[in-house]
């Protein structure tokens, strides 16, 4: 399915250890390059399961330059569909999603099932006994896997596994998964916040060193407030967890994911959390089920880290504090961003009401948060358009860097290791024979 295009460009000079050429940020053919050989090549965030969870729901979406339906047949199986109808390619789906039996377009009435499966071919007389309608059913992305709910594509038909591809940063998708006594998330399609900015895609990054400038004033709203649960939002005030004293870190892993890992810097307040949540029965009721499903030291840590894992999942993705984020790149100098809050499963109401509010007050329209990247998104990509010293600055932190573990490379909250692994993995994926 892919169409690779021809460039004679090096874009492996673009892309050096510690800085970036801004044209990989403004270049027209450069976005076109992208969309085949990173957003047709490798593994997508989708949907989330329940977004579709019964016979019949649906959910379009954008994988790369497709547009898609998500479907969940009569026997409970995802599908992924391209929306283009087989006979003029008209899109055979309109609605942002709802349940149906039945896709039928409305230029010349093909109809299609929740498989894909043609099942209504109009005026069939006038086509000849060859015509085959199961050989005429709606394209399915080649590859789809899934991890705890989460589920990715691939519109390459050939490539390493999710699992592989996820790696290390599976135990951080664990933390927003397992934030939830049943192990459950729910992802609703209509509750969602949508920001579109001019600006390119990867200005939408991990990055630990702006918050003290860009979000300095909402930081000092949230110094003042006296409750922590509930919400990752609101356990920004305990310490300054943006500061390189501090036990936060950032981490960069293979392929292109990363993080700002706040577990270390949050855990000494879990007892704090646990407090406070004690005060209403619902919160007791949580805590008592976490510690039964996952054990008392296990528990302590989640509720401590509020189910956020921070993660940044290359290129689409990414999970912070209480919502799924997905970037949908429009244009070199123009991006979307999909902001899900998401709601716990096996919670009482007010453990999730709480989590919605602060994800309103920082991600919202009328947030204090989310419009100040936007804007500084676009400040930046107005500067990015002067040439006359074209390479931007990546290097903070590059000889502090340690590897951890598990495999990522770690350092100083405020370093810039998010930046360079997730351009290193542009490079590899551009520069790919």
């Amino acid at each position: 399915m892919t169409t690779r295009i021809p460039t004679g460009r090096d874009y492996s000079a673009l892309v050096q250890e510690d800085r970036v050429h801004s044209a990989i940020f403004t270049d027209e053919q450069i976005f076109q390059d992208e969309m085949e050989r990173i957003f047709h090549t490798t593994w997508l965030f989708a949907l989330h399961e329940s977004e579709i969870p019964n016979a019949g729901d649906f959910k379009r979406l954008q994988i790369g330059r497709y547009p898609v339906i998500a479907t969940r047949d009569e026997q409970g199986e995802i599908h992924l569909l391209i929306n283009r109808c087989r006979h003029r390619g008209a899109q055979v789906c309109e609605s942002s999603h709802g349940n149906t039996r039945r896709f039928q377009c409305w230029y010349h009435g093909w109809t299609y099932d929740t498989r894909g499966d043609l099942v209504g071919l109009t005026g069939p007389e006038a086509y000849d006994k060859d015509f085959k309608c199961d050989a005429h059913g709606l394209t399915r992305i080649p590859r789809v896997e899934s991890y705890r709910g989460f589920v990715f594509a691939s519109v390459a038909r050939e490539g390493m596994s999710l699992s592989d591809y996820l790696g290390s940063t599976k135990p951080y998708i664990d933390i927003m998964v397992d934030a939830s006594p049943i192990g459950e998330l729910q992802v609703k399609p209509g509750v969602v916040n949508r920001t579109r900015y001019r600006g390119n895609w990867k200005q939408v990054g991990m990055d630990g060193y702006h918050p003290h400038y860009v979000h300095m004033s909402v930081f000092k709203i949230f110094s003042k407030r006296e409750s922590t649960t509930g919400s990752a939002v609101g356990a920004l005030h305990l310490e300054d967890p943006f500061a390189d004293v501090s036990k936060s870190r950032t981490r960069g892993f293979p392929h292109g994911h990363a993080c700002l890992d706040f577990r270390e810097q949050r855990r000494p307040h879990a007892d704090a959390s646990i407090e406070e949540l004690r005060r209403s029965e619902e919160g007791a009721r949580y805590v008592d089920d976490m510690i039964s499903a996952y054990g008392e030291e296990r528990a302590r840590d989640l509720i401590a880290w509020h189910g956020d894992p921070h993660l940044g999942l290359f290129p689409n993705l990414q999970l912070i504090h209480d919502h799924v984020r997905v970037v949908i790149p429009i244009s070199p100098g123009e991006t979307e961003v999909l902001m899900y809050p998401v709601f716990l499963k096996g919670v009482g109401p007010s453990i999730n009401e709480k989590r919605l509010r602060a994800h309103e007050a920082f991600y919202g329209p009328a947030a204090a948060g989310s419009p100040d990247d936007a804007e500084i998104f676009e400040r930046t990509q107005r500067g990015l358009l002067a040439d006359a010293d074209p390479w931007v600055q990546l290097g903070r932190g590059i000889h502090r860097e340690e590897v951890d573990e598990d495999g990522s490379v770690a350092s100083c909250i405020s370093d810039e290791i998010t930046q360079r692994a997730q351009m290193q993995e542009w490079k590899k994926l551009m520069t790919r024979g």
